[in-house]
């Protein structure tokens, strides 16, 4: 099929319905590139340049400045919800600036012997101009507000469908550029150029933007492609390894890489808080807790105020959670310590993965390939060129496009070569499911190419099996035996039982010992089933046991957003209480679901703040506020660190030491005896169980009846004795004693809400 339409634009929100876009072709483009020397038209800012240039340059004619307004892209039609952004000022000339045409690959920008080479696809573009802002350094200060502007020659700067020129005399770095594309304007075929637009470089491996998180001064900032040829090659260190942690060992952490360190209980030096080298300064708790693998929400470069850039319900939001990618290759900029930049972000995410690593911390990064706000996207020509929209933002990443895809694995390629990563987490990954049309595919060339390439065979690649536009593949996600899933039937089902619903026993024990009728297929194992009651979106565990609605009035949208289906149980008052028996009730409830996440066949992962219990105050939609509804209250931990904390590092080191626990296949009937005789009963909320392993057997009772469970014993192995470790009933420390509590009863009294472990031992 050829013109496939795909959109490449600034996009200013995420829901925006003016885009603009560059389509692509289905078709290869062809990469031949000729060494012929061209003079080329050029813009340049103001009047004046220095001598740096004047090796380059040999007429000037001036001409009129111009100063003009464009409409923010987000609706054009709307003109008192816009704000006007100026063009830089520019000066017409017909100044020659001999440059060479430069290559079609790399695409972005790249530097060898010739200069600085820039390399852009587009298909359907008639007309590409490269924006440059250089240092001051290399002209006086008069001019240090616009851009230089050099127009390429279609004849000479295009290979197939990339545009290239290779410039010389460019600095290493500091220089910012962009383009201005133009094209076609037929709506109806897809076509939305706009040549007043500076664009982002979709393969900028560096993005410049406002210098510091949140700065609300500086809201419409421009955000373009920028490098850094001069710096040395990160050091890595002489006994630096990866540590290579098998998917049965793993002990997942999601975390929001900001929030973590930016409240002020961190008690961290205001210049590092909320940053990569904040987390260093982290490991230690880290450690502590007993994790071994942080999932980091989004870290590649977004527009944390996308939101206020226009008057609307949510303009007192600052996106939080980055879930508005706007360049696959950058991390975030704003990350960076005492506003550091874009080259200080690259080199202290190096230092966090190095610190990490050497800590035995496996980095994942929660990647956003299926929308973004500068990217190529999906349309149905059939209804007005209207973005299709799979991802809840309208604007749908075509993934299984040749060219799309190439990205997508150039993108995921650069953060582990460069970066040392280890693993990815998809969101939304079944739009990465959907073909040019949206239409499912059975077998996704992306899926596959990300399965199989050699680059990414040592890395963990994690699946969220689902997307806005009803695409559920929980159990079904095409894997090649490698792809593992966030299990949100585990989730759901792990909830429903725990809170005391009826009929949900038989589900609890297909969860907790692997959800082998969604994962014993081909060579699938237990593994690939990430196991989770909390992630980043919904309830954290706290409010999972506080809050039987959302409370999401803070968000500007009365309430609409977030989901309804939470299946949480508040305990018996909504929200904050100072009912000694119900907080006592809610403790027990959220050791309960620790203990069940941690004894389960599978990979847990849980969620940052969960180990003293944060609360976000029933706001199960929180993507938008960068304060303590998601900052992590260190104080609060220091508070819990004797109970609750304690609590549930105690079980995570349990699941290490205990390969009982980690299979690395489906449990047999030789693996577990269920202590059952009442499946068919939806009124039975009671199960207990013994797993085997030579001896060292474990037994675990689970009771969500609101009345105690008198439950029966089974014989220890030969020679051994079973010792109590858990009881989520008892206080600290009796709730979890590590060397076991002998027990040698018949029978045990089992609490309403409440869990015991028992290990079998000498």
């Amino acid at each position: 099929m050829d013109g496939i339409p795909l959109r490449f634009s600034r996009l200013l929100d995420s829901r925006s319905s003016h885009p603009l876009y560059v389509p692509l072709s289905a078709s290869s483009p062809r990469l031949l590139c000729g060494p012929s020397l061209l003079h080329m038209g050029v813009r340049l800012s103001k009047a004046r340049v220095t001598s740096r240039f004047q090796n380059l340059l040999t007429k000037v004619k001036r001409s009129q400045l111009f100063r003009g307004g464009t409409r923010n892209v987000y609706d054009q039609r709307v003109e008192h919800s816009v704000l006007e952004e100026n063009i830089s000022p520019m000066l017409e000339t017909d100044l020659p600036l001999k440059c060479s045409p430069g290559k079609a690959f790399p695409l972005g920008a790249s530097v060898d012997e010739s200069g600085v080479n820039f390399a852009i696809f587009s298909q359907h573009a008639t007309s590409v101009t490269l924006c440059l802002s250089v240092p001051e350094s290399v002209h006086d200060e008069e001019v240090h507000n616009g851009m230089i502007e050099v127009k390429l020659d279609a004849q000479v700067n295009k290979t197939g469908d990339i545009w290239h020129v290779c410039i010389e005399g460019l600095p290493d770095s500091g220089v910012d550029y962009g383009y201005r594309i133009d094209g076609p304007r037929e709506w109806e075929k897809g076509h939305r150029f706009d040549s007043s637009i500076v664009l982002l470089d979709p393969y900028a491996k560096l993005v410049i933007g406002r210098k510091f998180f949140g700065d609300v001064t500086d809201k419409v900032s421009k955000f373009l492609g920028t490098f850094d040829f001069c710096s040395l090659p990160f050091d890595w260190g002489p006994n630096y390894k990866l540590p290579n942690i098998p998917e049965t060992d793993l002990v997942i952490y999601e975390m929001n890489l900001r929030s973590f360190t930016a409240d002020e209980s961190s008690g961290l030096d205001l210049s590092i808080r909320g940053s990569y080298l904040g987390v260093i300064e982290k490991i230690p708790h880290l450690l502590e807790l007993g994790i071994n693998a942080v999932e980091l929400l989004p870290v590649f470069e977004f527009d944390e105020l996308e939101f206020q850039r226009f008057p609307n319900p949510r303009d007192h939001m600052i996106n939080t959670w980055g879930y508005s990618t706007m360049n696959f290759f950058a991390p975030m900029s704003r990350y960076a310590s005492a506003g550091g930049g874009p080259s200080g972000a690259s080199q202290e995410f190096k230092q966090m993965v190095k610190a990490l690593h050497y800590a035995g911390i496996e980095v994942i990064l929660d990647v956003v390939y299926n929308h973004t706000n500068e990217v190529y996207c999906m349309m149905n020509l059939d209804n007005k060129a209207e973005l299709l929209n799979f991802t809840g933002c309208g604007n749908t990443l075509n993934c299984n496009h040749p060219v799309v895809m190439e990205l997508i694995l150039d993108s995921l390629r650069h953060w582990v070569k460069e970066y040392h990563v280890d693993g990815f987490r998809f969101d939304l990954a079944s739009v990465l499911c959907r073909g040019i049309d949206g239409a499912p595919l059975n077998a996704p060339p992306i899926i596959k190419a990300i399965a199989m390439d050699p680059a990414l065979s040592r890395c963990k690649i994690i699946a969220e099996p689902w997307d806005c536009g009803g695409l559920y593949l929980v159990g079904r996600f095409p894997n090649w035996d490698r792809w593992a899933e966030w299990n949100g039937k585990y989730r759901d089902d792990i909830r429903r039982f725990i809170k005391g619903d009826p009929a949900m026993k038989g589900s609890f024990a297909t969860r907790v010992s692997g959800s082998a009728d969604l994962y014993q297929v081909n060579k699938r194992k237990p593994y690939h089933s990430i196991n989770f009651v909390i992630a980043h979106d919904g309830f954290s565990l706290y409010d999972l046991v506080s809050y039987n609605f959302k409370h999401n009035e803070a968000n500007g949208e009365e309430g609409t957003d977030g989901t309804n289906d939470n299946f949480s149980w508040n305990c018996g008052f909504e929200g904050e209480t100072d009912n000694a028996n119900i907080n006592s009730l809610r403790s027990r409830q959220m050791k309960n679901f620790h203990v069940a996440l941690m004894i389960s066949q599978g990979t847990p992962m849980m969620l940052m703040g969960d180990e003293y219990g944060h609360t976000r105050y029933g706001n199960n939609n929180s993507y938008g506020h960068d304060n303590s509804i998601n900052h992590f209250q260190w104080a609060q931990l220091e508070a819990k660190k004797g109970s609750h904390f304690r609590f549930f590092s105690e079980m995570i080191k349990f699941r290490h030491s205990h390969p009982i626990l980690k299979h690395d296949r489906f449990l047999t009937k030789n693996d577990v005896t269920w202590h059952e005789d009442n499946w068919g009963n939806p009124e039975s909320k009671f199960l207990a169980f013994t797993l085997h392993e030579d001896g060292n057997d474990i037994y675990l009772a689970f009771n969500a009846h609101d009345y105690v469970v008198q439950a029966l014993i089974p014989t220890p192995p030969l020679k051994k004795q079973w010792h109590r470790v858990v009881d989520t009933n008892l206080e600290s420390p009796n709730d979890f004693v590590t060397e076991g509590v002998p027990f040698a009863e018949a029978t045990y009294d089992l609490a309403p809400f409440s869990s015991v472990l028992m290990e079998a031992k000498p």
